[in-house]
């Protein structure tokens, strides 16, 4: 018999063996342009969610001028969480299409209504200019934003976990909140450079579409390296098993078939993100609004700790490739049960090194959770559906509480007039993270479920 390597899609070598499955081999260079191309589309994604955070007040002017600034800034917020509403509508077309055609397609049409949305933003004329209609198309822009952002997230981390080598696979999927971060921190700075630079005249009238126009460029950059890119080796296993002859799986089975893992994804997402809103969305308004601190220093310590965080994530990535992601996940759980209090109580006490203690505190153990989610929540669900049983658990987890964790706050804080609230609700988050990974199964170093085992090739290419 010949044992000589076959040549599979996706650049991959394949050794035969009797009964266990083979093994693949994976191209380093071909990774690298994966974990690029997905990285790429989440930092569109918060460079979105930064630009549109900050500018907020300039854009209730510009399509909401009621002459209330509290009713303009309600009203844009109101349509900035609409697109959370869509999310989960987005993961349930785009995660079963992702099964179905494939990794690769269906995140390069993410991608395009990521980025036309965003554009198109900026192309819509002001309320003086066409009145109702307005408001009404940026509604428009944000619904299509949310829904594409429903096939965004899950199909990244899990495009970067079927190319990773099992033993890498924390480390590569760190990448992907490494953009989220990288995403965010230059559209909140960009607005704080132009709000610098620029009048309020000059930035009401045409400044505020700068942002937003930028989209463009980045878009066609994040579409050519991911229609460069091959179907993932799991997908393409997986087609090739069924001789491209693979049912459709009813969604049904996505969810109910797979109700375990949902939950424990809903679980880990629930305090993933509560903490990330509470942490990168809610803070900078806390500190401006209930603490009555400098808007600009409370913006630049909240961008420190972001970049802090970067400078942390790929090595705690590969932290959960050496001890695993159980115990990472749970060591920020436990972080944010027993110093959320005392983390608040430091940002409160005003002063800007306390602020920025208590913040950077909050930013590390976030780490434990951004570093490790990429990796830990595609593994949950076996290849044939993973994209989109980890698309629906994932959007209605954030839909529900994540995108909602600063209105909830901000109702709590008014209903009690407690101001330790926000260390409350980040604690309750953690209980049920905790419950979570405690009935989670390791997956470091392990072949994701349904998925061949996958080693790194020797050569870097």
């Amino acid at each position: 018999m010949s044992t000589a390597p076959v040549v599979a899609p996706a650049s991959l070598v394949k050794s035969r063996k009797t009964k266990a499955p083979d093994p693949t081999v994976t191209d380093p260079a071909l990774v690298k342009r994966a974990v690029k191309a997905a990285a790429l589309g989440n930092a569109m994604e918060w460079f979105d969610f930064g630009v549109y955070s900050y500018i907020a007040v300039t854009l209730g002017k510009v399509f909401f001028p009621s002459g209330n600034p509290t009713a303009q800034l309600l009203s844009t917020f109101g349509a900035f969480a609409a697109a959370f509403l869509v999310r989960p509508l987005g993961g349930m077309v785009f995660g079963p299409l992702g099964d179905r055609v494939g990794r690769q397609k269906v995140l390069a049409l993410t991608m395009i209504m990521m980025a036309a949305g965003t554009f198109a933003i900026g192309l819509i004329p002001s309320y003086a200019t066409i009145g109702v209609g307005a408001p009404v198309l940026l509604l428009v822009a944000r619904l299509v934003q949310g829904f594409s952002t429903g096939g965004e997230y899950a199909g990244a981390s899990t495009f970067i976990a079927e190319y990773a080598p099992d033993k890498r696979r924390g480390f590569l999927g760190s990448w992907l909140e490494f953009g989220t971060l990288a995403g965010y921190i230059a559209g909140a700075g960009l607005v704080t450079i132009m709000t610098a630079l620029l009048s309020a005249d000059d930035l009401t009238s045409w400044g505020w579409r700068i942002p937003f126009l930028i989209a463009g460029p980045m878009g066609v950059i994040g579409l050519y390296l991911r229609l460069r890119l091959e179907e993932t080796p799991a997908f393409a296993a997986e087609a090739e098993k069924a001789e491209n002859n693979r049912p459709k799986t009813p969604l049904r089975e996505m969810v109910a078939g797979q109700w375990r893992a949902l939950l424990l994804c809903v679980g880990l997402v629930l305090v993933f993100n509560v903490t990330d809103y509470m942490l990168l969305s809610y803070m900078p308004s806390y500190l401006t609004g209930q603490l009555h601190y400098d808007e600009t220093h409370g913006l630049l310590v909240v961008l420190g700790v972001m970049a802090v965080m970067m400078i942390a994530q790929p090595f705690v990535g590969a932290l959960t490739d050496r001890v695993g992601r159980r115990p990472v996940i749970a060591t920020g759980c436990a972080g944010f049960l027993l110093l959320s209090v005392p983390a608040l109580l430091l940002i409160r006490e005003g002063s800007l090194l306390a602020v920025a203690l208590g913040m950077g505190a909050l930013g590390l153990l976030l780490v434990c959770f951004t570093a490790s989610m990429p990796s830990a929540l595609p593994a949950l669900f076996p290849t044939k559906v993973r994209y989109g049983s980890l698309s629906i658990g994932f959007n209605v987890s954030v839909s529900l509480f994540g995108g909602t964790t600063p209105l909830v706050v901000t109702a709590l804080i008014g209903a009690t007039g407690n101001m330790m609230m926000p260390a409350y609700y980040m604690m309750a988050a953690a209980v049920i993270g905790g419950f979570a990974v405690w009935r989670m199964a390791e997956s470091a170093g392990r072949p994701l479920p349904g998925s061949a085992p996958s080693v790194a090739g020797r050569h870097a290419g």
